[in-house]
């Protein structure tokens, strides 16, 4: 029988922001979206505050003031580093791992936990490494299932089951669970969004018990297989294998809002230039050619009062290529045709669809050449990812960029530029 463990970073992107800064261990922490926008995490004193995920900051800057909450932009780098450094962590307890999200693993434990005198002994040594080295905090939920485990982690963050931060289902007898399911929303659990919440309760399906307890093939009949799958893990059916191998992506998406609004054609295409680069790097980690290139333009919709348009074209390509040079001509050739004068641009974004490996690239008569394309791009990514991205780019990205969200509370990059590692001095 399998043993599943999800192991999940508390307040991820603040607890990152709070690491590096002994100050701001106590203090209140929130982490905005692009352009400075909306509260997209909070750390557990502002959850205390009442303050609500997505809340509009220009909205909360007297509470703010008052509460004394710090505002950080969104510091991307320093997040995904920090990801990396935990699931490098979390190798060294099992070889069998998926990476869920950038702030959740999934562990396979049967087998690998003998040294310890339990399952839960096994969790609170994760725990403590990570705390140790890198001075994060996460919760551990164990379970046969991964939808088990999932839950078993929210039981762990809200200290309903055991002790807090790690919470192992494979202990607990058939009483216990139906007692700690019976007082648990079925909202709680993994793959039951907000739509499908309600509908199970208009049928008088409230809790997780009673979700676990429905006729699994009546609600296939009614929502889907995916639920009945849920239904048999929250029944102890394993259904779900670990996904070790993350599946190369169908399509590849880069956009962004601009900082500011942008009228100007020079400028739009600096951005659709710098949004391909980005994605024909992705696209190329994953070693994929793009057969198709989509670009949209769209000015605020959220100000009914200006002038409205948006506009998305995607274009078939000759040849399918990861060559960024080629995708962005073909990229702004579809700007040029799409943009229309007069308009405030508030947001521009690219896709590369039509993926395909590359060993199953077909070449053309009249294409580029493709040994030599791909010896410069290795050079390319190389150089960006040995000193840092953007180091190395085309000329059409622009140099200035002020087009650029607005990131006015940035963090510095403390695991990612040499020149903004912290500095130690001793009085």
């Amino acid at each position: 029988m399998p043993i599943f463990a999800l192991v999940d970073c508390n307040n991820f992107y603040a607890s990152c922001e709070k690491l590096f800064n002994p100050k701001l261990k106590h203090c209140p922490v929130v982490v905005l979206s692009n352009n400075d926008g909306c509260v997209v995490a909070r750390s557990a004193e502002v959850k205390a505050l009442g303050i609500a995920m997505g809340g509009p900051w220009f909205q909360l800057r007297d509470q703010a003031q008052q509460h004394g909450i710090v505002a950080f932009s969104s510091n991307y780098a320093l997040y995904a580093d920090m990801s990396n450094r935990v699931v490098q962590v979390l190798s060294g307890f099992t070889p069998q791992l998926e990476v869920y999200s950038i702030d959740e693993s999934f562990l396979e434990l049967s087998g690998v936990y003998g040294q310890t005198s339990s399952l839960a002994a096994y969790g609170e040594a994760i725990r403590q490494r990570i705390a140790d080295w890198l001075g994060l905090a996460v919760c551990v939920g164990i379970a046969p299932t991964k939808t088990l485990a999932k839950l078993a982690n929210h039981c762990a963050k809200k200290g309903l089951f055991g002790g807090a931060g790690v919470c192992d289902f494979t202990t607990a007898s058939p009483a216990e669970l139906d007692r700690l399911f019976e007082h648990i929303e079925v909202g709680e659990v993994w793959g039951v969004g907000r739509k499908i919440s309600a509908r199970l309760q208009s049928m008088g399906i409230h809790s997780v018990r009673q979700l676990r307890d429905a006729d699994a093939a009546s609600l296939r009949s009614r929502f889907s297989v995916v639920l009945e799958r849920t239904v048999r893990e929250l029944r102890g059916d394993s259904c779900m294998d670990l996904e070790e191998i993350t599946p190369d992506k169908q399509q590849i998406i880069s956009s962004r809002s601009f900082g500011r609004l942008l009228y100007n054609l020079d400028e739009l295409e600096e951005a659709v230039a710098s949004y391909i680069a980005k994605a024909a790097e992705k696209l190329r980690a994953q070693k994929s050619l793009a057969g198709a290139v989509q670009v949209y333009l769209r000015t605020n919709v959220f100000k009914p009062e200006v002038p409205q348009y948006q506009r998305a074209v995607m274009l078939p390509l000759p040849e399918a290529t990861s060559d960024t040079r080629m995708l962005t001509q073909w990229a702004l050739k579809v700007l040029r045709a799409i943009y229309r004068p007069g308009f405030g641009y508030h947001k521009a974004g690219v896709m590369l669809l039509d993926l395909t490996p590359l060993l199953n690239r077909q070449a053309s008569f009249f294409g580029v050449d493709d040994a030599r394309s791909e010896k410069l791009m290795r050079v390319l990514d190389g150089i960006n990812h040995r000193y840092g991205r953007n180091t190395l780019r085309l000329g059409s990205a622009g140099v200035t960029q002020s087009w650029q969200m607005r990131r006015e509370h940035l963090s510095p990059g403390y695991t990612t530029h040499w020149e903004e590692v912290p500095v130690v001095k001793a009085n």
